[in-house]
């Protein structure tokens, strides 16, 4: 067996490491660093009991994937199957230990001392088992098998389903690619929250999970802001009572308006602590936060807390040097104040789902979030079950996040190529939109982004024209720019058969991408004609951002995009996510067509 050191040590929750910081107990367990690892390309791994431990012959660095350099196994070939082992020392408490995976593509199969412990389907959102049962006093072995075949039935976004990268689709992900970590808990403990703020009457709902309780148990939430108190609320929950919701008035004297809004410039948080507990003994405390905002459609408008609000995103893809789509805090840190420094009030997460730390950066640091399903590439039963679940999980993970304000479900009809004309796929993208609608009916749905929109909440349109001159042109007649094909890029409709333009608002949400690179290379791929400079880029870049700000029944833009992936030279920050252009001149430019936004 591979050495994997054994331990016990926990870290506080006040970490930059810390997994999910919206939902923080006082310490928790890194699993990441070096596990075992080995390839099972003959598939012999459970029929030969891999899962007993002391098998793996390879070593690799999770949480990044086999095709990272960070991994250090740095191999490009395909393998559909990997297996991952990790030792480590365990004392008996007689508490709950919940393993924790914030994301591995595809199909995840665990085993604890052997013994199986769950399995998961999907490449994106974050899931958990209890292991507890099946721990040692002394040393334990958690064993990990998981399967990609890259397959177009199931979600994987920019990962090529090719032999090898083409236009703007990537390196594969295979295995673990977000951090793993333990956490112990009491038998009675919080199990989860939903926050829903209502900034009309300037109160807060929390539904509640709490599990393990065989008596009754009282919930209490505290809220606070920049430490000062504002309101306590509890309730008693009945033995075995699953859920209980609390209604708290957060509205201060201290604000300007009854409550202290979240928006891109005043992104303020409160903060809130969850106890569980009876009348002699505290069980649980999770320390939280949120943010009191709004945002909705009304008529042709974008409303943020009642006010229309303009947004100015980037497009991130969310793949970073040498890890794929596996970030360090700090690197997420550092890609957004850049976002930030360059004028941009917001971000595009395109085709993958963030690290909850992401989100988390956003809330804090005042960047509004639009939250993506990856897409598959083919329509079938499969696909469609798979897409399903997969979007309610993502839901899930961005439920309590105030800088998520839309989900996009699907993108210029990847895997419904025939939703123009295909009521089936029409249906199924209208399924979505309204499974979307019920889990969290607090936010704007895009169910189609770019084109061929069935229900929506916004018309999005992909415009990547690099002529300024023709695309104002085109946006002169409003009838056209929404009801037929603006983009003359695409040549594909804004809306698919049997849908129409119904008055909402309009957003252009891929634009620009402008293709540039000081290192010239036979496979760098962008959009529209190569500028020859720096200078070139921006003069075009306020081009194209004039005829749409100038627009004015336009309500905003994502310029494509953050940062150059692999073959793709489109970034405003080159590969290694430095600036490829003066961040002060992008910023004048966002500015200005700021500045000369007209609400009418």
């Amino acid at each position: 067996m591979i050495e994997t050191k054994p331990f016990i040590t926990k870290k506080g929750s006040d970490t930059n490491e810390y997994p999910r910081p919206q939902f923080r107990r006082s310490d928790w367990i890194d699993l990441n660093g070096t596990w075992a690892f080995q390839f099972d390309d003959a598939n012999l791994g459970e029929k030969e009991g891999w899962y007993e431990g002391g098998q793996l012959t390879d070593t690799i660095q999770v949480p990044y994937v086999y095709q990272s350099e960070k991994s250090e196994v740095n191999k490009s070939e395909a393998h559909s199957i990997v297996w991952y082992e990790r030792a480590f020392g365990w004392g008996e408490t007689g508490n709950v230990l919940y393993l924790h995976f914030e994301a591995s593509d595809y199909v995840t199969k665990v085993w604890v001392n052997g013994q199986f412990a769950g399995d998961h389907e999907g490449g994106h959102t974050p899931f958990r088992f209890r292991i507890d049962p099946y721990l040692l006093t002394g040393d334990n072995t958690i064993t990990v098998r998981v399967e990609d075949t890259n397959s177009v039935e199931q979600p994987i976004g920019k990962q090529s389903w090719k032999s090898d990268n083409f236009l703007c689709w990537y390196t594969r992900t295979t295995g673990i690619w977000q951090p793993v970590w333990m956490e112990e808990v009491a038998p009675v403990h919080l199990d989860d929250v939903k926050m829903t703020p209502n900034v009309e009457n300037s109160t807060l709902r929390v539904q509640a999970e709490v599990t393990g309780h065989t008596e009754p148990v009282y919930v209490e939430a505290d809220v606070f802001f920049k430490g000062e108190w504002i309101t306590t609320s509890g309730v008693w929950m009945k033995a075995h009572q699953r859920t209980a919701e609390l209604n708290l008035d957060v509205q201060s004297d201290d604000a300007d308006f009854r409550v202290f809004y979240w928006t891109p410039d005043t992104p303020n948080l409160y903060d809130i602590r969850f106890t569980v507990k009876n009348k002699e003994e505290i069980f649980d405390q999770v320390d939280s936060y949120f943010g009191m905002r709004s945002i909705e459609a009304k008529g042709d408008r974008i409303l943020l807390n009642r006010e229309s609000f303009y947004q100015k995103l980037l497009l991130d893809q969310g793949y970073y040097p040498g890890s794929l789509m596996t970030a360090t805090y700090e690197q997420m840190e550092a890609d957004l104040e850049k976002v930030k420094e360059m004028g941009f009030n917001g971000v595009r997460r395109h085709q993958t789902i963030a690290d909850r730390r992401y989100m988390y950066l956003c809330d804090t640091l005042g960047l509004v979030m639009w939250a993506e399903m990856p897409s598959s590439f083919l329509f079938s039963d499969q696909s469609m079950i798979r897409m399903m679940n997969e979007s309610r999980e993502m839901i899930a993970k961005h439920y309590n996040h105030p800088s998520v304000i839309i989900y996009t479900l699907m993108n210029e009809s990847w895997g419904i190529n025939e939703v123009y004309h295909s009521k089936e796929q029409q249906h199924f993208v209208n399924a979505l939109y309204h499974q979307a609608k019920a889990f969290d009916p607090t936010r704007l749905i895009v169910g189609n982004d770019g084109w061929e929109h069935t229900l929506t909440d916004i018309l999005t349109i992909h415009d990547y024209n690099s002529d300024a001159d023709s695309m104002r042109e085109t946006y002169k007649d409003y009838e056209e720019l929404v009801n037929g094909s603006p983009s003359k890029t695409s040549r594909k409709q804004n809306y698919a058969e049997g849908y129409k333009y119904r008055g909402e608002p309009v957003i252009i949400s891929e634009y620009g991408g402008i293709a540039y690179s000081s290192f010239e290379k036979e496979e760098n791929w962008g959009y529209g004609t190569r500028p020859k400079s720096p200078e070139e880029v921006l003069a075009r870049l306020k081009k194209l951002t004039d005829v749409i700000v100038e627009t004015s029944n336009i309500q905003g833009f994502c310029y494509t995009q953050l940062t150059d992936v692999e073959q793709e030279v489109n970034g405003l920050l080159d590969h290694d996510h430095e600036y490829k252009f003066d961040p002060v001149k992008v910023r004048e430019i966002m500015n200005q067509q700021s500045d000369g936004f007209v609400f009418e």
